[in-house]
């Protein structure tokens, strides 16, 4: 089976590439939702979080606040590093689970999303990594769009990614979602075709 990561930079649209593949029948894991449950009261990963950043990360029924802790990691890169030493182990667990109950089940590939597979060096876990794209203009314009940023929130959540440029460098695949869905869709059906195309060829050598 062939296992594939999705990243992109932020607003760029990897998950509704991730959309568009489950559509196609294409199995898909999103870290990120991952990342909400292995932090949920009675996880390990919340009261590690507590005991690093205090009861102040907490909000009045016990439940992570997010967008308080999201401030704190995303103004302070050693917090941030932090927050992922805690998270990232309990993720990556699921990851695996998720990769081998669909080897298993006979799937042809499989696809795991997250934000910061290139960031963490997971990518080199996967055999293919596609990266989404599109322009900085559009990039901040979404943000401040979708998320209802300030400025000055997404000139600092765009200050912190990684540049974009490093995670294109290391995809075997590039899709640029700079247009509307219905050009995204024919970027991702081609994307597609390509992998499978890959993972139908025999390794080198025999």
């Amino acid at each position: 089976m062939k296992t594939v990561g999705l990243t992109g930079g932020i607003a760029c649209g990897k998950s509704t590439v991730a959309r568009l593949l489950a559509d196609r029948g294409v199995a898909t894991l999103d870290a990120d939702q991952v990342a909400r449950q292995v932090v949920e009261p009675g996880q390990p990963a919340l009261a590690e979080i507590v005991a690093r950043f205090g009861e102040g990360v907490l909000r009045a029924d016990g439940t992570l606040d997010r967008k308080g802790l999201g401030a704190i990691v995303f103004a302070d890169a050693s917090a941030r590093r932090d927050l992922e030493s805690i998270t990232h182990p309990a993720i990556r667990a699921q990851t695996v689970g998720f990769l081998m109950a669909q080897a298993e089940a006979g799937a042809v590939a499989a696809v795991v999303e997250a934000a910061l597979l290139v960031e963490t060096r997971s990518h080199g876990l996967y055999d293919e990594l596609i990266v989404v794209g599109c322009s900085p203009r559009i990039q901040r314009a979404r943000l401040l769009t979708r998320d209802g940023f300030t400025a000055a929130e997404a000139d600092q959540r765009l200050a912190a990614q990684l540049p974009l440029a490093d995670k294109r460098a290391v995809a075997t695949e590039y899709i640029s979602n700079d247009g509307d869905e219905a050009e995204l869709a024919v970027a991702v059906d081609q994307a597609w075709r390509r992998i499978l195309d890959r993972a139908a060829r025999p390794p080198v050598g025999q």
